[in-house]
């Protein structure tokens, strides 16, 4: 009876990834051609690439930029929506919307928005006697576009995760917290936060995992012609650019297998340093 998906999980998962690894070792050209196994070649040749060293460090600046902030703003929201309000419903729906919107409109839109000629951004500052700007080819504000855009899409999903967690709560802690006149922030920062470590220690390593691969956003509004390319390239547009623009796919592999060690480190990390500040009392 599991045979179907055991199946599955072999040929979508695994050889995929064992198969990453072997490349990772061999010089794999255009067309797949593997001129032969090179050893440690790649991983050689990845950490003398100056071009390497600047798409981690632009990784990271997502990382360090996307998940606290989609955190707390997504924690924000769920506690907002919380509480009675009228329309509560139709609030609901509007923050998560952007959470099943395909991301490939979702990235048209906001470059429309970001465009340095014809945008609606650009005309709201011209329009308020600011100059306009080169949103998506400044260095300046490149990156900071493409962080905007996957906060304003990560918030909707997550605040979702958060909400289930904050209404898992019993309502007796904060009867009880009512009748010793613990005001509201009280109840938020000594009930609340506390037993809903778990889900935020779940969200924050969703969060840093998918920030790790972000492609979509940089690939649809930056693409790999402009010239803020180089400050705004993640990890994973690197990989692709090296296999199939580059014709490198040993190389790329290689690249992948950085990524996933990467990625790995740091859940290990996480799933360790959790003890000291993740309560599932």
């Amino acid at each position: 009876m599991i045979a179907p998906v055991t199946i599955g999980l072999g040929i979508f998962y695994f050889y995929p990834f064992f198969r990453v690894i072997r490349d990772s070792l061999h010089n794999i050209g255009a067309f797949d051609r593997d001129q032969g196994f090179v050893g440690f070649k790649n991983y050689v040749t990845m950490f003398s690439d100056a071009e390497m060293w600047q798409t981690l460090l632009n990784t990271f600046k997502y990382v360090i930029i996307i998940v606290p902030c989609s955190l707390l703003l997504a924690l924000f929201v769920a506690v907002l929506l919380n509480t009675r309000i009228k329309g509560l419903s139709i609030f609901r729906v509007i923050y998560f919307l952007p959470a099943i919107t395909m991301s490939v409109a979702v990235s048209m839109v906001w470059r429309w928005i970001f465009n340095g000629d014809y945008g609606i951004l650009n005309s709201i500052m011209t329009g308020i006697g600011l100059p306009a700007r080169q949103w998506l080819n400044d260095r300046s504000t490149s990156m900071l576009c493409i962080c905007i855009v996957a906060i304003w899409s990560n918030v909707g999903y997550y605040m979702i995760i958060l909400l289930a967690g904050i209404q898992g709560i019993s309502k007796g802690y904060y009867e009880a917290a009512e009748i010793d006149g613990a005001s509201g922030f009280q109840k938020f920062y000594k009930i609340t936060l506390p037993l809903l470590t778990p889900t935020i220690f779940y969200v924050v390593i969703m969060l840093i995992i998918s920030t790790f691969q972000t492609f979509d956003g940089i690939y649809l509004m930056i693409g790999t012609k402009a010239n803020a390319i180089k400050w705004t390239q993640s990890v994973v547009m690197y990989f692709y650019r090296s296999a199939f623009d580059y014709s490198k796919k040993g190389y790329a592999s290689a690249v992948a297998v950085l990524l996933f060690v990467i990625i790995m480190a740091i859940t290990v990390f996480q799933m360790k340093m959790q003890k000291k500040w993740v309560n599932y009392d």
